[in-house]
């Protein structure tokens, strides 16, 4: 019926109150609602859910790793080198050098593979915590909060602007009601829903109106869940610094592929030109004497030496350090209530210079009451006091409040407390109405609802047409304060009277500017009679008629208090601090708006509460677009903006340099977080469309948390910058002492079982350790991070070459002098420590070197390190597992043991690097970036040269 769009089969059925009462659910109460009743619903219905595709398996993340060509060709090096040395040495002693290679590259492969696995569980959990929507559904009379997965068939669902349709199903009632159904039929074309297009599809957004409907279909019975269980979703999203990774780890390759082949021409060379000696000193290629087999073998080790320095050379650990900074910071912000939805806003978060914040809900708590009210020129103190009211007075206000709402009052039976739902303002007006003694249920059955203007953040202002029991009809408005005066011509006084407005209007226009001044939202009721027989009888006109809003009779102004949250003020300090600007842009009253930040701090002093500081929306897009971006930098509140406002403030920003992030949660918000550079969308008082066009959802409201947001996005950033200053000071050093002593002595001292090794502690334990650095305060008292700046900065450059300078002096004075430093008794021996110690030297100095690379900046680099457990973890298990190798695994890893003296010469060599760090950190360094001092050196020379 639902797929068809078939209306003659649903009124076989009696419509929609037939199928309801099939369904045993009432079209006003909904289901019952209890387990019992939930339980047999899914048992015949099934739950709204759908089956989901499985994510990558271990193996396939298996699969993919070993794929590396530098791992393919270790793999291919080592078999060739298992099957020459069996053949030369015998099974007993030759598998040892393929053998280890092959363990080496599995280990390898292993780690990247499960590393890889954990990210990709972690992104397939923040997926499905994103698609948890909650929403709202009549139970028992009851408006209640549940899952999307909650649904069942036999559900009533009230609808607004904003929602998402969480099920099929069919419209019971409807005002207004315009669904966007382009996620389904790929139309872009807004369709009407009302009696004669009644059928509502999963998936689509309500654009516009109000409604309620009854749910036929769930999960997998619908197209929507159909659809979802065939396609998964991709989270193989490549952010801005994983693609400029990618590019620096490609340049790096492809210099090491370029030093390797040089290395592998120089020692085949060497080899074939009879300047290659064995420990003995004896030539090991002689023509015509050396035998095939022993060339062959002797260059299938040449070449993997060559290989070697390309996986040591290569940083493939660059993008997996994004991947593992993202993946761990995505799931400690879900702890500080935010929830991720794009991966490159958590990077663009650190970069943020500007906040575009909303004011009800993010800076204040959303928890509003009514603290003052005006009636006719008479303010009721108490507010609630409807003692000194006309009978006439308190039944329009109650007649207003309780059929133009899209809040709901439900009271138990058994006498318990009354429950009041809707937004925050809708609950604080209908709460003040119970107060003067409002009956809901007997308002809205004794009168009936004709046509309703939903709020619309435009207008400020929604409406309702009300037929009474008389056939006379009333039409009421309600919304902010000073825009319903402007249509008022009339007020009613505390008598039921009704008075020329014209003469009071300054009296109430200092009602609201007073109340606002106190930073209360300021709401107006108003009305009028209209005649019956004016009002269009068919549908399809009734739907085109628009509700009149001039002429109206004032009934009421109340003065709605919203604190402002707890720990904001001290937020917003902090932003300041952090060079990061806090806008308030708001629908409200200009003077609400300015009372409200001068409470948060977001203006300082009523002296800088002036023009262009504080703003109104329609002033604002009255300039021309090259004065909008001028005065845009100046704006600090916008106050009675339109979600175009906000819009247009977001794109002035943006073209003066800024990085924008604003906070939403309405529809019409959508277009201006969609522009931002980050959309933050509000996760409880936010419609399912602000959240679709947002990067994070804000879980809590609350501004606190996008503060948050900022130092996650900061620590990502440093994060990075920390593993790449680690990881290519490792590659400078590895590299140059490979490279300077296989040409000069034609053998290097670092094999490829122990490149390899250091390549696991560089790329896979070294990302772990630093991309998992916790946020820092630090991070919050620097500015943000140009657009444009570079991503290894002078100071990382400095510390850089420090530590590679030392690294390289270190191990080539021990290559080129440790045999007449030890003076073993056997030259193979001797040997064989030498190249130990360097191997064992040059892990400790990486370890070590872990600890810098922590505090780029900093003098102590062991401040807070206790704190982070998983980094002392991994550093503890690394030096254990490197006294493993060099103790017990000898002769895979062509390793000897060492004694105590030299094991503490390690030590000190690789500790060595901390005092070294420090003092390196005296270095001045220019501001100017290191590229932009190189192009000013050449200039230079280009000048004098041509002088």
């Amino acid at each position: 019926m639902s797929k068809n769009q078939n209306i003659s089969a649903l009124q076989q059925y009696g419509g929609v109150k037939g199928l309801s009462d099939s369904l045993k659910s009432d079209l006003d109460k909904g289901i019952s609602g209890d387990d019992v009743d939930l339980s047999r619903r899914k048992n015949a219905f099934g739950t709204n859910t759908y089956p989901r595709k499985k994510g990558r398996s271990l193996w396939r993340f298996l699969w993919e790793a070993w794929q590396d060509l530098t791992l393919i060709i270790l793999i291919i090096a080592a078999a060739v080198s298992l099957v020459l040395g069996i053949k030369t040495e015998g099974l007993e002693e030759g598998w040892y050098d393929g053998g280890s290679i092959a363990f080496a590259v599995l280990l390898v492969i292993v780690v990247t593979a499960v590393s890889d696995y954990r990210q990709s569980l972690q992104f397939q959990n923040l997926n499905a915590e994103k698609q948890n929507i909650q929403l709202e559904a009549i139970r028992g009379g009851r408006t209640i909060k549940i899952s999307i997965f909650e649904i069942v068939v036999g559900d009533v669902l009230p609808l607004k602007i904003g929602d998402q349709v969480p099920a099929d199903g069919v419209l019971i009632t409807g005002h207004s009601l315009a669904i966007d159904e382009s996620s389904m039929t790929g139309e872009s074309k807004i369709v009407h829903k009302d009696q004669k297009a009644p059928f509502l599809m999963s998936g689509c957004k309500v654009a516009d109106g109000v409604g309620s409907m009854l749910v036929t279909s769930v999960g997998i019975n619908t197209e929507w869940g159909l659809l979802m269980a065939t396609i998964s979703e991709d989270t193989g999203e490549e952010t801005p610094l994983q693609v400029r990774l990618n590019g620096v780890a490609t340049f790096i390759g492809i210099v090491g592929l370029t030093v390797a082949a040089a290395v592998l021409v120089v020692l085949l060379g060497r080899y074939f030109s009879g300047n290659t000696k064995d420990l003995d000193g004896k030539v090991q290629f002689v023509a015509g004497e050396t035998s095939i087999s022993d060339a062959v073998d002797a260059s299938i080790k040449i070449f993997t030496i060559a290989v070697t320095i390309v996986v040591v050379a290569v940083p493939e650990g660059l993008p997996l350090a994004v991947t593992l900074t993202l993946a761990y910071s995505m799931r400690k912000m879900m702890a500080d209530k935010a929830l991720v939805r794009r991966l490159s806003a958590c990077e663009t978060m650190g970069s943020a210079t500007t906040i575009c914040s909303d004011k009800t809900g993010t800076l204040t708590l959303n928890q509003m009451t009514v603290v003052e009210a005006y009636v006719g020129r008479k303010k009721l103190n108490p507010p609630d006091d409807s003692s000194k009211l006309h009978s006439e007075v308190l039944s329009l206000i109650n007649e207003g409040i309780a059929q133009n709402t899209t809040g709901n009052i439900f009271v138990p039976k058994d006498g318990g407390e009354t429950e009041v739902s809707g937004s925050p303002t809708e609950k604080a007006i209908l709460s003040w109405a119970l107060k003067l003694g409002m009956n809901f249920e007997l308002i809205r059955s004794s009168t009936k609802i004709i046509h309703v203007f939903p709020f619309n953040s435009e207008k400020k202002r929604g409406g309702v047409a009300v037929k009474l029991e008389d056939s006379g009809v009333h039409i009421h408005w309600k919304g902010a304060a000073e825009i319903v005066l402007g249509t008022c011509t009339q007020y009613l006084d505390s008598d039921g009277h009704r008075q020329s407005i014209e003469e009071e209007k300054a009296f109430f226009k200092k009602a609201i500017d007073d109340m606002a001044a106190q930073s209360l939202r300021c709401v107006a009721i108003a009305y009028r009679s209209y005649e019956l027989d004016k009002i269009p009888s068919k549908e399809e006109d009734l739907d085109q008629w628009t509700l009149p809003e001039h002429e109206l009779v004032l009934v009421a102004i109340v003065g709605i208090k919203d604190p402002c949250r707890p720990g904001v003020k001290e937020a917003v300090r902090l932003c300041t601090e952090a060079g990061v600007k806090v806008r308030m842009v708001t629908g409200d009253n200009p003077q609400t708006a300015k009372a409200i930040a001068l409470e948060c701090g977001i203006l300082v002093s009523t002296e800088d509460a002036v023009e262009p500081n504080v703003i109104e929306g329609k002033t604002f897009r009255q300039f021309s677009e090259k004065e909008r971006e001028e005065v845009a930098k100046k704006i600090t509140v916008m106050g009675r903006s339109s979600p175009n406002d906000k819009l247009l403030l977001v794109q002035a920003l943006r073209k003066g340099g800024e990085v924008v992030a604003v906070t939403g949660d309405g529809t019409n918000d959508a277009p201006a977080l969609h522009e931002a550079d980050i959309g933050l969308s509000m996760g409880i008082q936010g419609t399912e469309v602000a959240k679709e066009s947002s990067d994070i959802i804000i879980l809590d409201d609350n501004f606190a948390s996008v503060v948050k947001v900022v130092r996650w996005g900061r620590s990502v950033y440093a994060n990075i910058q920390k593993f790449i200053q680690f990881q290519l000071t490792v590659n400078v050093a590895a590299l140059v002492i490979n490279v300077v002593a296989a040409v000069s002595a034609g053998e290097v001292p670092l094999n490829a079982v122990q490149l390899l090794w250091v390549n696991l502690i560089m790329d896979t334990l070294g990302a772990l350790a630093l991309a998992t650095e916790p946020p820092t305060d630090s991070l919050m008292h620097r500015s943000p991070v140009g657009r444009r700046e570079p991503l290894i900065t002078n100071i990382m450059w400095r510390n850089l070459f420090v530590q590679a300078l030392y690294q390289v002096i270190v191990l080539l004075v021990l290559n080129f002098g440790g045999e007449s430093i030890l003076r073993q008794d056997s030259r193979t021996h001797t040997l064989q420590v030498k190249n130990t110690l360097i191997f064992n030297a040059f892990v400790l100095c990486q370890i070590f070197n872990e600890f810098n690379a922590r505090k780029p900046e900093g003098m102590n680099v062991f401040k807070g390190v206790t704190k982070n457990r998983l980094f002392m973890g991994i550093v503890g298990m690394t030096f254990i597992l490197q006294i493993i190798i060099i103790e017990f695994l000898g002769k895979f890893t062509t390793t000897v043991r060492l004694n105590s003296m030299q094991w503490l010469a390690c030590l000190c060599i690789g500790l060595f690097s901390w005092p070294l760090a420090i003092l390196g950190k005296l270095i001045p360094v220019p501001k100017t970036p290191l590229s932009r001092c190189v192009l000013k050196v050449f200039r230079r020379l280009k000048k004098s040269r041509t002088a």
